[in-house]
Parts: C-alpha cells; sequence; structure tokens
C-alpha cells in the first residue's frame, strides 16, 4: 500500500471526488442508483446528472462543469452507451481533462466486452454508423468520439463478468477510497511540525481497503502528542466510513462522569439523529456490538488506561463491521501488548533536533527561525532540556514569547 502524501503538496481537494459517466437508460435506475448510493455512504462525494438534464440535444454547461470539478470520473460502458451523442460528448470532454490536467478515469465494463469499444465492432459500430450519418457535416465531431472511446476502452478497467452487483460495487468503493486517501494530503498547520511523516507510519498500520477489523494502538509517554496525532488522522479519513467517533481523555471522563456516558457518547457521535437509555455497561455493551456489528465506522479512544475502558467501548473485533478501524491512543504499553488484541502498534518517535527547535522558535518567536543572535544558544539549550516532547517544548515557548534574553536566562536556570 502506497503511503500518504506529505502535507507540502500542492493537491487541493475538488468540489466533487467522482464523476460518473453513464447511459441512464441502461443502468440509472439499478447499477449506476447502486454505485451511487455505495459511494455517497463511504464518503465519496459523487456527480451523478439529474434525468431532467438528458432532454435535450446538447451537452448541458454544468456537466462540463463537474467534470472540470471532479477528481476522477467513472465511465459505466454500458450495452447502448455508444448510441447516445450525450454520453460520447461526455466521454470526449473527460479524455480532454484527463489529457490536459491528468484527471484520473476508472472505466467499468458493465456486461459490454472492452475489445469491442477498443476495436468498435459489433452494436458499438452500428452507433457510429448512425452517428455518422446524423453528423456527416461534422465528421471531426464522430472522430472525436471514436478516439476518446478508444482512448479510454484501452485503460484497465472493472468487469463485471458474472459476478454479484453488490460484491462488484463494495470492490469499486474499497479501491476508490484507498486511491482518494494517498491522493489528499494530511491536513496539518505550519504548528503541527513532524506530524506528516508520524501520520504516514500510522497511516501503513491501519490497513485501508481491507475489509477485516482492524485495531491499532497508538501508544508514548505523555505530551509527545499521540491525541493530535489521532486528531489529524481521524478527521483525514473519517470520510470515508460510514459512522465516526471521537472520545477524547477516556482516562478523565470515565472518572468524573463513568463508562455508561462513553458508551453512550460513541453511540450517539455514530447515530446522529438517535437518543440511547441504558443505566449499565453490560446493556451498553449489547447495544454498541448489536448497533455497530454490520456498520463501517472509525472510532478513537483517546487516552486509554486500564481494561475496563476497552472492554466497554471495543470489547471485541465483531462488534464492529467490516473495514471499521478502531484507534486507541495510551501510556500504557503493557495494556495493548498482553490483555487486549490489537493488530497493529504504532510508538511515535520524538520530535528530531530540527523539528523540535523550529516547533520552539514558533512558539517563541511566531516564525521557525531565531531572530536575535542573543537568544540563540539559550534556544538550543532549552530544546535540548524538552527532550523532542512536543508539549514540553509547547509550553516553554509560549512561556517565554515576548521575554527578554535576562528572562530567558533566569527561566533556563530554574529548569
Amino acid at each position: 500500500m502506497l503511503p500518504l502524501p506529505s502535507s507540502s503538496s500542492s493537491i487541493s481537494r475538488k468540489k466533487y471526488d467522482v464523476f460518473l459517466s453513464f447511459r441512464g437508460e441502461d443502468t440509472r435506475k439499478n447499477f449506476t442508483d447502486h454505485l451511487y448510493d455505495a459511494l455517497m455512504r463511504n464518503g465519496i462525494h459523487t456527480f451523478r446528472d439529474d434525468p431532467k438534464l438528458e432532454a435535450g440535444e446538447e451537452i448541458a454547461p454544468e456537466l462540463f462543469k463537474a467534470i472540470q470539478q471532479s477528481w476522477c470520473s467513472i465511465i459505466i460502458f454500458s450495452e447502448t452507451y455508444a448510441f447516445s451523442s450525450w454520453c460520447l460528448e461526455e466521454l470526449a470532454e473527460i479524455v480532454k481533462h484527463k489529457n490536459e490536467k491528468r484527471q484520473e478515469v476508472f472505466p467499468i465494463f458493465y456486461n459490454v466486452d472492452p475489445s469491442d469499444l477498443r476495436k468498435q465492432k459489433g452494436k458499438v459500430e452500428e452507433a457510429f454508423v448512425e452517428h455518422e450519418e446524423r453528423y456527416k457535416e461534422d465528421k471531426n465531431k464522430v472522430q472525436k468520439w471514436r478516439n476518446a472511446l478508444t482512448q479510454v476502452a484501452n485503460i484497465k478497467g472493472w468487469h463485471l463478468n458474472n459476478r454479484h452487483e453488490a460484491e462488484f460495487i463494495g470492490d469499486i468503493v474499497k479501491k476508490l477510497s484507498v486511491k482518494l486517501c494517498e491522493t489528499y494530503p494530511i491536513a496539518a498547520t505550519d504548528e503541527l511540525i513532524g506530524i506528516s511523516s508520524r501520520l504516514k507510519e500510522l497511516y501503513s498500520k491501519m490497513e485501508i481497503g481491507e475489509d477485516d477489523v482492524h485495531v491499532i494502538g497508538i501508544c508514548a509517554m505523555g505530551g509527545i502528542g499521540k491525541t493530535t496525532l489521532a486528531r489529524v488522522m481521524y478527521d483525514q479519513m473519517s470520510p470515508h466510513f460510514e459512522g465516526k467517533s471521537f472520545l477524547a481523555n477516556v482516562r478523565e471522563v470515565s472518572q468524573k462522569r463513568g463508562l455508561v456516558h462513553l458508551q453512550k457518547q460513541l453511540l450517539t457521535q455514530t447515530f446522529l439523529d438517535e437518543g440511547f437509555n441504558f443505566s449499565d455497561v453490560y446493556e451498553g455493551n449489547a447495544t454498541i456490538s448489536h448497533r455497530l456489528s454490520h456498520k463501517k465506522v472509525l472510532v478513537v479512544l483517546d487516552d486509554v488506561d486500564n481494561i475496563q475502558h476497552l472492554k466497554c467501548l471495543a470489547g471485541r473485533h465483531d462488534w464492529f463491521g467490516l473495514g471499521s478501524r478502531i484507534i486507541i491512543t495510551t501510556r500504557n504499553e503493557h495494556l495493548l501488548r498482553y490483555n487486549f488484541r490489537v493488530d497493529g502498534m504504532y510508538k511515535p518517535a520524538a520530535l528530531n533536533e530540527n523539528e523540535a527547535l523550529r516547533l520552539f522558535n514558533l512558539k517563541a518567536f511566531n516564525r521557525e527561525t531565531v531572530p536575535e543572535e542573543d537568544f540563540v544558544e539559550l534556544a538550543k539549550h532549552i530544546v535540548g532540556y524538552a527532550g523532542g516532547l512536543p508539549l514540553a517544548l509547547e509550553v516553554l515557548g509560549s512561556f517565554l514569547c515576548g521575554r527578554d534574553v535576562t528572562q530567558w536566562k533566569s527561566a533556563f536556570e530554574r529548569l
């Protein structure tokens, strides 16, 4: 599996993830409907034209705009796709964006032979005989359609063959989810110095695209940034799940409000329009396992410190639907290694010297470099004392921000 790109990437998210091109009378009320629903349900924002738009002869301008605003196009080649001048004009525009803007294109061969499309024989040939007769005054238009069809039909695509449609659509959604996760950068701000490499390492343990339920532990001492790492990963990945829940400060909340409160919070975050009424953890366990066992969810349990937290919030893998991911942050490595089954463990390293200095400077001077020579050595000594812990660097930098050299020296001597 490919890692996520770095946050320095210039790629920005398009308005739509997917533009669907299809012949309405062939697939709108069956395959295309099912594919569209599955894509949207998994957080893949998809454009599908309104059937009213197809009433006219000319392709609607809003469709050209939607193609331009999409990260990729999926073309559903069906039996009579090539008979539609509307579809072929749409296809030519998609190919234009593929060639000029490097837009991704994924063909689906729905009960058609790709070689018939490539060689333009059989019903495809019949379709073009009709087009050539109809547009005999505009041969360039028809040739443009032919070229576009040949180019896309030569792309390795997805074949339905004799598979069940539900399984076929599931595979398409899974593969697209992986590609989207690999394409778009992690939304990390400038203050999150050093996080991009750690996100890539964590992402590699997530096994996105696999159908199994996967539990990942993030284990390290306090102040190293476990919660920040989990939060950014959660924000980035949650659109690709059917439900999501981020339970912050599990240790503290369970002490103050109890585990039943956290169980209800997990459910209400996942099922936004519902309320849950139970009074003990056993009923909570039963409710969670019953309601989530068929739902693909992303759950983060932040700052877990005993086995009861895990038994009541993520008791077993089969509590969650296929493809679910559970992320647990804890300082207690023993808890995850010996008391609970995790599928992957990630131990984020402290910031290296360069990263630590950049973060400290950002907090102390509102920039990543030291502006005055008098502060250079002092800054290095203080950063060395912090030991690469982001929380310590932020606290020290914020405390010293705006203070003079004498105050810096006095503060360092008291450390």
